[in-house]
């Protein structure tokens, strides 16, 4: 009997134990901290994106709270609107931001300077268009010769696209009248310059082209599966995230892919709902919303795919280097492999 009592006790102490460490590993997932194996959850993430709809699965990743399925109702998420990547990549650079959408351009010439963030997935390819003002004379890229062109900003993505489509044409950019000069005008305010006819043209992401087609006050003449690099086929939205970020919270980034993955599939297959959430996005970073069939006839033109085209990436970076942007780095001596970290956007198509 006394055998019998004492293994019942001890029987009764190991079921203790165990529920005991069951109940540690419970609030220690309540609390944030990690499980083995797993990096650490952040109680606040500073998010950045665009006021463009060529960052529509970000909209949808926020709209939808696909963000939260995959790091928890508890974060909070802080969202930072940019008007241009310049800004985006000093913010992401310096830790104002976590992670977040932008182009490649002004992206790439941070990294080499700062070296200290990553691209993890695509979100868009394309949805540029190149707009000639109404009464410009404009209605080909051979007639900006001697015109006022403008891009979001100084080393946008755009004006990088703008380059080699004058390249293409054998045009220089000049501050002259025997090339074109380059302007620099956030997208609204292009709009407005458009309407009062300050400038010619403008190489400009959705869905401001559309909508100056749609006021009358300027044409498209080159649309996006035209522009360059590989007519349209181009990163023009990144999801980067900075190092520190990746270090501390490398399974938040993973979620971030699998929220960016899951908005784009929501936007093919619900589209008619997508434009309503996409408007309810701009509403809340821009302050005013838009016209939904301007946002259809803009997302028409975008091609959403979290794949990543490296070989276009540098082809831009190269073009950079030529316009002065990249400094003390040489065309043939460029190495943005580590600027690329795709091993978890590898892991979510493999279904981990």
């Amino acid at each position: 009997m006394k055998k019998t009592g004492s293994l019942l006790l001890a029987l009764l102490l190991v079921t203790v134990l165990v529920l005991s460490a069951c109940g540690k590993k419970e609030e220690a997932a309540k609390d944030g901290s990690a499980a083995p194996g797993k990096t650490a959850a952040a109680s606040t993430v500073k998010l950045g994106i665009f006021k463009n709809v060529t960052h529509a699965p970000g909209y949808i990743a926020l709209e939808q709270n696909l963000f939260q399925k995959y790091w928890g109702e508890n974060v909070k998420i802080e969202v930072t609107p940019f008007d241009n990547g310049s800004d985006f990549s000093t913010a992401l650079a310096t830790g104002e931001i976590d992670l977040g959408f932008v182009g490649p351009g002004p992206a790439t010439n941070q990294f080499l300077k700062s070296k200290n963030f990553r691209i993890i997935s695509g979100s868009n390819n394309g949805g540029a268009v190149l707009v000639a003002g109404k009464d410009s004379g404009i209605s080909s890229v051979k007639d900006l010769v001697g015109k006022t062109v403008a891009i979001p900003t100084k080393g946008s993505t755009n004006e990088i696209s703008l380059r080699l489509l004058l390249k293409q044409n054998n045009i220089n950019v000049t501050t002259d009248k025997s090339g074109v000069n380059l302007i620099a005008r956030a997208p609204a305010d292009t709009l407005i310059a458009m309407r009062q006819k300050e400038v010619d043209a403008t190489l400009i992401p959705e869905p401001w082209g559309t909508q100056m087609e749609q006021e009358g006050i300027g044409k498209i003449i080159v649309d996006w599966d035209k522009i360059p690099p590989n007519n349209g086929n181009y990163p023009l939205t990144l999801l980067v995230a900075s190092d520190k970020f990746l270090k501390e919270h490398r399974d938040m980034a993973k979620g971030a892919i699998k929220a960016n993955a899951d908005a784009i599939d929501f936007i093919k297959k619900n589209p008619d709902k997508s434009y309503e959430l996409i408007n309810n996005r701009l509403k809340a970073l821009s302050g005013k919303g838009m016209d939904i069939a301007l946002i259809k006839a803009a997302i028409s033109r975008l091609n959403l795919t979290t794949d990543v085209n490296k070989e276009a990436i540098e082809e831009m970076a190269k073009v950079s280097i030529d316009a002065g942007y990249i400094k003390d780095v040489k065309k043939e001596e460029l190495d943005l492999s580590k600027f690329l970290d795709l091993s978890l956007l590898d892991e979510v198509k493999q279904g981990k």
